[in-house]
Parts: structure tokens; sequence; C-alpha cells
């Protein structure tokens, strides 16, 4: 047996950097860097909610794409420095580690979430929350739930414990994270019904929702050659969205829902840009968070850069020109080499809609006896293909449930690497199958 001498990437989930705007980028660096008004401010401190014009701009825009009942105005968006520094950040302002009774993650997961719920101190609290067909188990976080709460009263935790009372935070008793469209691995999109009966739970429960939802605007027909009929609108309402108008909106002036926003799928995860939405309670507060009270903002300077791109267009027309059309061309590709090679040895695949796909990856499901941990390292070792076994992405710290969930799961992605390497990355895994099978 002959190894390809030609590396396969399926694993890595970065844009691929063709894809990436670089000559926008840089005739809008050169904007602001010939224009004093612009560049002297950008390179200071700046305010700890963002640069001011960003967060009118991103109001604006997001407001055109999911188009919500109430309006988004700039006081309602933090900018920060990604999705994960936004993480990290919430978790430092609005939960304690005592008093925050669990944090609960849909699973399968975003696979290092999980190092910042250890950071901030909740090893031992995390929970996972099963997907079902709309998205997540909502029976199975509600019993939860319940009994997390008996639990905490028995206790008597009934007040934060570490953190002391500030007027720019609310500690909640809960945190559940997910990625609510275009799931990262399972590619699923959580149903408008589950989202509102998920908004009800965290009034209930007193619990923040967090979502991740960096790959909305990453959408197009789940037919090949089919079209959207509306690619610049959401598929669903946003979490924050919905507890915006759900039941007559918000229960008080925080809310229980924050979206979490970045530009790395969009522009490139180098310029460590982007935003949180919520209530203006919220997004003042995660502007509050010590790094940002000590040193403004963060990627303040580039927030100037990707400024220029808003108003102008130039973003949406990257998005709706290239972004869409690239990625919609690598999905069929790949999911159409999964249908011809995997599926006739037995391989499943998750399809999140018949209408409408998204994101960066596909999700397999390898047939009995075989596991993904070996088939990931025959991969590897025979045919220079890399994987990510699903095992990955599972919930870890849960001590109610076992570590082997998605041991038959694979997850392919298909932004990394060059169109032509997707259908060979699936005949090399299929010849890996066939000689397990044997």
């Amino acid at each position: 047996m002959t190894v390809p001498t030609e590396p396969v990437d399926l694993l890595t989930g970065w844009p691929n950097p063709a894809l990436l705007p670089a000559p926008d980028l840089l005739r809008s660096a050169t904007t602001v860097l010939t224009t004093p008004a612009i560049a002297n401010p950008g390179l200071l401190y700046g305010p700890d909610e963002g640069y001011e014009p960003l967060r009118v701009h991103v109001a604006k825009w997001l407001g055109a794409f999911y188009r919500p009942h109430h309006s988004i105005t700039p006081r309602r968006i933090c900018i920060t420095g990604g999705a994960s520094q936004s993480l990290a950040g919430i978790l430092q302002v609005f939960t304690d580690p005592v008093y925050t009774r669990n944090i609960f993650q849909v699973d399968p997961t975003y696979h290092l979430a999980g190092r910042m719920f250890d950071d901030a101190g909740f090893a031992s609290k995390v929970r996972r929350v099963p997907e079902d067909d709309q998205g997540i188990d909502l029976d199975y976080l509600e019993n939860a739930l319940r009994a997390a709460e008996e639990k905490a009263v028995a206790e008597n935790n009934t007040e934060p414990k570490i953190k002391p009372p500030r007027p720019w935070r609310k500690i909640y008793k809960y945190l559940i994270y997910a990625v609510p469209t275009f799931s990262n691995p399972a590619t699923k999109i959580m149903s408008l019904d589950h989202r509102e009966r998920l908004v009800r739970l965290a009034r209930q429960y007193d619990a923040l929702l967090v979502t991740d939802d960096v790959y909305d605007m990453l959408q197009w027909s789940a037919s090949s050659g089919g079209k959207l009929m509306e690619p610049d609108r959401a598929c669903v309402a946003r979490l924050v969205d919905v507890d915006g108008y759900l039941d007559g909106g918000p229960v008080d002036e925080w809310g229980h829902a924050i979206s979490n926003g970045s530009f790395s799928k969009l522009l490139g995860p180098g310029v460590r840009t982007g935003w949180v939405e919520g209530s203006e309670k919220v997004a003042f507060g995660a502007s509050q968070v010590g790094s940002s009270r000590s040193g403004g903002a963060p990627s303040h300077f580039c927030s100037t850069i990707i400024d220029q791109l808003l108003p102008t267009g130039i973003l949406d027309n990257h998005i709706r020109n290239v972004l869409q059309p690239a990625y919609a061309e690598r999905y069929h590709l790949l999911l159409s080499a999964v249908q011809e090679h995997l599926v006739p040895l037995g391989v499943t695949v998750a399809q999140a809609s018949t209408t409408v796909a998204g994101g960066y990856f596909i999700w397999i499901t390898l047939p009995s006896p075989l596991l993904a941990a070996a088939v990931v390292v025959r991969a590897q070792k025979e045919e220079n293909l890399r994987l990510a076994p699903g095992t990955q992405f599972q919930v870890q710290g849960d001590p109610e449930v076992a570590n082997d969930r998605f041991a038959s799961h694979i997850r392919l992605c298909f932004a990394w690497a060059e169109p032509r390497h997707l259908t060979e990355g699936v005949r090399r895994l299929a010849r890996v199958l066939k000689r397990s099978l044997e």
C-alpha cells in the first residue's frame, strides 16, 4: 500500500485564506492610516464598549439581516475580541462559580468552549443537553434544571458567594451555551418552536442563554443548484431576538439571552474582532469586564478598519458574492462525494434541513462496528488524511453520562481544504473504511 504524499485536511475548522478579503482590508487600512481623524484615536485605548462608529454600523447591519421585532440600537452592542474572548468575558461578569449552579452545553458541542468553563471555575458543574431533531432536547433540559434547583434549595445556595454586587452585572443561576444555527459539529438548526420554549425555560430558571451566532450568514440552498429565496435574511430568529418579542418581551431590564458574534468566519480569525448583542444592561455589563476597563475595548484599531467595510456594502458583497457561493460549492462537492463513496458502505449523514444548509461542517456516522478513533488514526497513517473523531465534540465533565456517545461519528470540514481535495479526501476515507470492514 502506497501512502499518498499530498496531505488532505478535513479536520481544520478554519476559513480558507483564498476566501478572505485581503485586498478590501488593505484598502480599508490605508484609508484609516491616512486619515488622522480616524487613525489617531484608533491607535489609543478606545472606549470600553468599543469603537462607536462600528457599534452603529453593526447594529444597522444586524438589523437588516435578522429583521427582529425590536430595533437593534448601538447601545445593545459591545465590541469584543471575537466569540471566544466574548464567552470568557461573559463568564467573568455574569456568573459566580458557587451561586451559578450549572453550565449546560448542547451535546455534541464546540469542543474548545469547555476550557473557558474550566477556567471560570465550572469544571465540576458542566452538564450536557442532548440534541434532538429540532436542535435541543428540552424535556431533558427542563428535568435537569428542576433537579439542579432542588439541590440548590437544599444547600441554601440563594445568593452569589464569590462576587459582590455591582451595578453593571447580574449573576445568573445557570448558563446555557449553544450554537443554534448550523451548529458545530452536527450542523443542526434549532427550530423556532424550540427556541421559544428554551427562552421560557431560561426565564423560569433565571438562566443566561449564550449562543455563538457565527455561521448564520453562511447559508445556501440545501439542494445542489438551488437558490435560497432570501439569502440575505436569517433562516430563523436568534434566541436574543426571541427574548425580545416573546410574551411581551424580556421579564426584566437584563433579559436572558446574549448573541455572540464574530467577524472570524467572514473576514478572517486574525482580525480578532466580534461583538455581543443583548439588552442595553447586558451589553454595558459585558464592556465592564476588568480587562476592558483597564485597556479599553479589545481590537480597537482593527475595529476602525472593519468599520470601513460595513456602510460601503463591501462586507455584504463579499458574503453574497464570494463566501456563500464558494462554501455552497464546497458543501455540495463534499456531500456528493459522501453520498457516492461512503453511503454505500453504511455511512449515514446528518442533514439539518431540506431547504437551507450552511456553516462549515458535515457530520457523519460510521457503520457498526467501526469506531471513529481507530478510523482517524488509520486515515492519517495510511492515507495522509486528517479527520476529527466525534468523541472530540462530547461535552466533557458531566459525571452522569458515558464518554463514548459519539464514538462512531466523524466531523468533516469543507471550509479549509481546496475544492479538489474534498472528493479526494472522501475517496481516501472510503478506502480506509473498506479495509477496516474486511
